[in-house]
């Protein structure tokens, strides 16, 4: 089995979340975009990122580490996802819809994360 990054599934739907988040904040006024806006995109962007990242690094160590960094962007863009909740930015059921997406991306990186650590010879190469 050929093992790459496309083909693993928890980079995949964190690329499908952050291009979500994405066409939401596209249809925002130029001042939310400027405030609100940029943060949630960048942080939703850093999940698939630092995934890449460390799937691209050497040492399965460091690699858990930016596994780490992702599962931390997750958690901040799911705040931003609360704060635009609160300032009538997304729809509610638009906003359970994307938290809902947050968990599985939450579960299946947390589990693979659990893999890494079990797999002390990990190199993705």
């Amino acid at each position: 089995m050929e093992y790459t990054l496309e083909k693993l599934e928890v980079y995949e739907l964190a690329g499908q979340f952050s291009d979500g988040i994405w066409q939401i904040v596209m249809g925002w006024d130029q001042f939310r975009k400027d405030t609100i806006g940029k943060q949630i995109v960048r942080s939703a962007d850093s999940i698939s990122a630092n995934i890449a990242e460390g799937y691209g690094r050497f040492y399965y160590k460091e690699s858990k580490q930016f596994y780490f960094y992702s599962r931390g962007s997750l958690q901040e863009t799911k705040s931003w996802i609360g704060k635009c909740k609160r300032r009538n930015l997304i729809r509610e059921d638009k906003c359970a819809e994307l938290l809902g997406m947050a968990e599985v991306i939450l579960i299946k990186l947390n589990a693979f994360i659990k893999f890494i650590s079990k797999s002390s010879k990990y190199n993705p190469k």
